[in-house]
C-alpha cells in the first residue's frame, strides 16, 4: 500500500474509521474511497456490488459494524447479528470479486472464550463459548474471521483479521449504548453539571478491561496492513488492564466530578478480565503510545468541544 493506491476505509464515520481517515490523509494517501451509510447500505449486496464495480479499491480497510456497549448488545441482539454479518460477508466477498490487493477486519476483543487464559492468546480463539452479553456481536465476528482464512485458503486473497483491545476516543458514542469510557465521560460530566451526590455504574466495579487509543489504533491497523500477511488474526493491544472502578476514578478526577461512586450489582460485569496478548505485533515492531490518561483527557477534551450539551 503505498500514497496513490486506492484504499476503502468502510465505516469512516466510527470510531475507528474516523481515525484510520484522519491518519491516511495526513500520510499523504490520494485516492481514499468512502461512503456514508445513506450513500451505501453495505448489508445491501447489489449496493456493495455496484460501488467495487465502479470504484475498484485496492485496499479495504473494514472498520464498519454495528457496535455498542453491554447495554445495547443485550437490548438489540438481532441487529447485531444480523447487520454484521451482512456487512462483513458483503465487502469481504466483493473485496475477492473485484480482486483487491488486501482486505483487513476489524474484529473485538469480546470474542475469546469467557475462561481464556490471561493474556489472550490467539491461539485459543474458537476454543469455548463466549460471554453472553456480546454474544450476537461476538458471533458475527468470529464468522468473518473464519471467512477471511476460508477466502485466503481456497483462492489465497490476501484477507487478515485484527483484534483490537477495548478501543476509546474521539468520535465515540457518549451514551448508555457506547463503549465504557465514553459512557463514563458523559455520566461523570452531566453528574458534574447538575451537581449530583453520587453516580451509579453497573455492576461490581471489579472487571478489568485493557483500553487502547483510537490513534493508536489507527497506527496499529495502517502498520499491519503493511507488514502482517498472515491468515490467523493478530492482537492488538497495549498489555496493561485496568478494573472498572479504577476507570472511573480517572473519569471522575478528569471532569472533575466529587460526589460519590455506586455500584448496581444487580446488572451485569461481563467477562471479568479481558486483557490480550500482543506479543506478536510486538515482535513486528509496533506498539501503543499513548497512555491511558493521556488519552483519557484528550478524549474528554474533544467530548466537551464537540458534544457538550447535545448528549442527553
Amino acid at each position: 500500500m503505498n500514497k496513490n493506491s486506492r484504499i476503502y476505509v468502510a465505516g469512516h464515520t466510527g470510531l475507528i474509521g474516523s481515525a484510520l481517515l484522519r491518519l491516511l490523509k495526513r500520510e499523504g494517501c490520494s485516492h481514499i474511497l468512502t461512503r456514508t451509510h445513506t450513500g451505501l447500505d453495505l448489508t445491501n449486496q447489489k449496493a456493495v456490488d455496484r460501488f467495487f464495480t465502479k470504484e475498484k479499491p485496492q485496499y479495504v480497510f473494514l472498520a464498519a459494524a454495528r457496535v455498542g456497549g453491554i447495554h445495547a448488545n443485550k437490548t438489540y441482539p438481532a441487529e447485531f447479528i444480523y447487520q454484521n454479518l451482512m456487512i462483513q460477508t458483503n465487502v469481504i466477498d466483493c473485496a475477492l470479486k473485484y480482486k483487491a490487493k488486501k482486505l483487513l477486519l476489524l474484529s473485538s476483543s469480546c470474542i475469546y472464550p469467557i475462561k481464556s487464559p490471561q493474556p489472550m492468546k490467539e491461539a485459543v480463539l474458537f476454543s469455548g463459548d463466549i460471554e453472553e452479553t456480546n454474544d450476537a456481536f461476538g458471533m458475527a465476528k468470529l464468522t468473518g474471521i473464519k471467512m477471511c482464512q476460508a477466502y485466503h485458503r481456497q483462492y489465497g486473497a490476501n484477507f487478515i483479521s485484527v483484534i483490537p483491545a477495548n478501543v476509546y476516543g474521539p468520535g465515540d458514542h457518549f451514551d448508555e449504548n457506547g463503549h465504557v469510557l465514553a459512557a463514563l465521560i458523559e455520566k461523570f460530566h452531566q453528574a458534574h453539571q447538575r451537581n449530583k451526590k453520587w453516580v451509579t455504574l453497573w455492576g461490581t466495579g471489579k472487571p478489568k478491561r485493557e483500553f487502547l487509543y483510537v490513534e493508536d489504533a489507527a497506527e496499529g491497523c495502517v502498520f499491519l496492513m503493511k507488514k502482517y500477511h498472515q491468515p490467523d488474526p493478530i492482537n492488538l493491544g497495549i498489555g496493561r488492564e485496568t478494573s472498572i472502578t479504577q476507570l472511573a476514578r480517572l473519569v471522575q478526577s478528569t471532569v472533575g466530578f466529587r460526589g460519590q461512586l455506586k455500584f448496581d450489582t444487580a446488572k451485569p460485569d461481563g467477562n471479568l478480565r479481558r486483557l490480550l496478548d500482543s506479543r506478536k505485533i510486538h515482535a513486528l515492531g509496533w506498539r501503543a503510545g499513548v497512555s491511558l490518561e493521556n488519552g483519557l483527557q484528550r478524549t474528554y477534551d474533544w467530548y466537551r468541544k464537540h458534544l457538550d450539551g447535545k448528549v442527553k
